[in-house]
């Protein structure tokens, strides 16, 4: 059964980890957030929101159509001026026109059927010279083999049904550059980009983690019997490879409304 975003029992699944200085350089290599207005729409439990502003921006809003999300995220920036958090769809927003310099878009659009509707919205909502931001997985970064620094690969090693799901639900990369092209974007490039996503220092923290399938939508197509074996089969695979600094692999699109 997929994830319901809905429910209260995930409602943290997206809220219970920091950005990583990685994903930070890479943004600030790509466009600089100092004093800029953000939307970041799919913000789940507000990781990213309170990432961009840390990294400067003088006000971010962060956009989700789950109210259990939103109230996540909500409880993530207490004390930090500058962050809003509504409800609203990545299709529409509810934001005005022209209202931000940044928007931001991860691991949201696999989710979606079709990404023009999403990407128009995203250009509406920009400014003049405002930019994107799409960061999501392709085929080509899921694929990738399980190792103790990439624990995802062991996902479909033990159970291949859950690697067909993921490719069918994965952007392509042609498939992002024609949506956002057909939106209207100019100078669109990508790159690929290694998140650490947690450190571990010992097995069961890992254990319990994936217990939880926290921030892994993936794993909610299993059922608590599948999750225990996937979890025996990780730990077998990492042995005694701790501490471990799990990563993934990511594409990050960005582009320019000229």
């Amino acid at each position: 059964m997929a994830i319901d975003f809905h429910s209260e029992d995930n409602r943290k699944t997206y809220a219970s980890r920091e950005a990583d200085s990685g994903w930070a350089a890479a943004i600030k290599a790509i466009v600089d957030p100092l004093n800029r207005r953000v939307a970041d729409i799919g913000c789940g439990g507000g990781i990213y929101s309170v990432a961009w502003h840390r990294l400067g921006a003088e006000h971010v809003t962060g956009v989700d159509f789950s109210a259990q999300m939103l109230e996540a995220a909500r409880n993530n920036a207490v004390g930090l001026e500058g962050l809003a958090f509504q409800s609203g769809e990545a299709t529409a927003t509810g934001l005005p026109d022209a209202c931000v310099d940044i928007v931001f878009e991860r691991a949201l659009i696999h989710h979606l059927p079709t990404y023009d509707a999403c990407f128009a919205e995203a250009f509406r909502v920009l400014r003049d010279n405002g930019h994107v931001l799409i960061q999501d997985r392709t085929p080509e970064d899921v694929t990738l083999a399980g190792s103790p620094e990439h624990i995802r690969g062991y996902f479909f090693e033990r159970f291949p049904r859950l690697l067909e799901v993921e490719l069918a639900r994965r952007p392509r990369h042609d498939e992002v550059v024609r949506a956002l092209t057909g939106a209207g974007f100019t100078h669109i490039r990508s790159m690929q980009l290694w998140e650490t996503r947690k450190t571990y220092t010992h097995l069961e923290a890992l254990q319990q983690d994936l217990a939880q399938r926290t921030g892994r939508s993936i794993l909610h197509e299993l059922n608590d019997a599948e999750l225990a074996d996937l979890i025996g089969f990780i730990s077998t695979q990492v042995g005694d490879a701790l501490p471990m600094e799990e990563q993934d692999r990511w594409t990050l699109w960005y582009a320019t409304k000229a």
